[in-house]
């Protein structure tokens, strides 16, 4: 076994993968404090091909020193655009025909084991602020909620590890409905 370098992995350049096809996965980041985990979710999303990030509130927005830090290029890869207002964001994003999945525990969560995609939509994860979680204005906008399924002593994760969790399980169920993988 040995490690794979840069030239042997193969990557797009970034003409190349805003040309390739992408998720019909987006992410709406609502008032994250960290700019580290704003960027993170940059890296993520051009990680797994998502199409792109909404970023809301007092959320960090490119090109932010943290934001760069983790992101090591995404922002350039990735499409994002910004919004004042998450509730705004969520009902065009709503209107434009996503299925607005909240990331959050509610008394009407469905574990993320037991979701399952439909082929066709599109998805737009929406991810609370490190603190408050998810705003209670967006939880009317809401056509699901999801939670990730945790057994020890805390309550949440953070935001940063969602965004990774949500996007692979988005990526590994649209993957087997659709080959996403070889058209990438």
């Amino acid at each position: 076994m040995k490690k794979l370098s840069l030239d042997e992995l193969d990557r797009k350049d970034v003409d190349a993968f805003r040309r390739m096809p992408k998720l019909a996965v987006r992410l709406v980041l609502d008032n994250i404090r960290s700019g580290l985990n704003v960027g993170s979710a940059f890296r993520t999303a051009d990680a797994f091909a998502l199409h792109g990030i909404t970023i809301c509130g007092i959320s960090a927005k490119p090109p932010h020193r943290e934001i760069l830090k983790t992101a090591i290029g995404a922002t350039d890869s990735v499409e994002w655009t910004y919004s004042e207002s998450a509730l705004e964001a969520v009902r065009a994003l709503k209107k434009a025909g996503w299925k607005i999945c909240l990331v959050e525990q509610t008394d009407q969560s469905i574990s993320l084991e037991k979701f399952r995609m439909r082929p066709g939509e599109s998805y737009a994860l929406v991810f609370g602020n490190e603190v408050r979680g998810i705003s209670e204005e967006l939880l009317a906008e809401a056509d699901i909620a999801l939670e990730i399924p945790q057994f020890g002593t805390k309550h949440s994760l953070n935001v940063s590890v969602c965004v990774g969790v949500l996007s692979w399980e988005f990526f590994r169920q649209q993957q087997a409905e659709s080959g996403i993988r070889e058209a990438i």
